[in-house]
């Protein structure tokens, strides 16, 4: 999975019969850096997604992305849709273990 920022949606009045059902959104994937305060930085990186979205995302929101032809093709119980990824899942918080809670496993 990949954790992404919804950053636009995309328009296609001419497109694939498959796709005619699903609001199409741009999506620019993120990073996880380890903040000073124990917490995440995220650092956007370069290359924008277009994905399927399931789960009513809007811009600016921090959503999970399955970036895998097959899996998107599960998810939206369609053999044949020709896509790659789907936005499966918007996120309300991200937490940070500490250390020992780490390795306490």
């Amino acid at each position: 999975m990949i954790l992404a920022r919804v950053v636009g949606t995309l328009t296609s009045e001419d497109k694939d019969p498959e796709l005619r059902d699903y609001k199409l959104l741009v999506v620019r994937p993120l990073a996880l850096d380890p903040s000073g305060d124990g917490g995440w930085d995220l650092r956007e990186e370069t290359d924008d997604l277009i994905a399927v979205d399931r789960v009513d995302a809007g811009e600016g929101e921090l959503v999970l992305v399955v970036k895998e032809g097959n899996a998107a093709r599960q998810i939206t119980g369609r053999g044949r849709v020709p896509l790659q990824a789907v936005v499966i899942g918007v996120v309300d918080r991200i937490d940070r273990l500490t250390p020992e809670a780490a390795s306490a496993g």
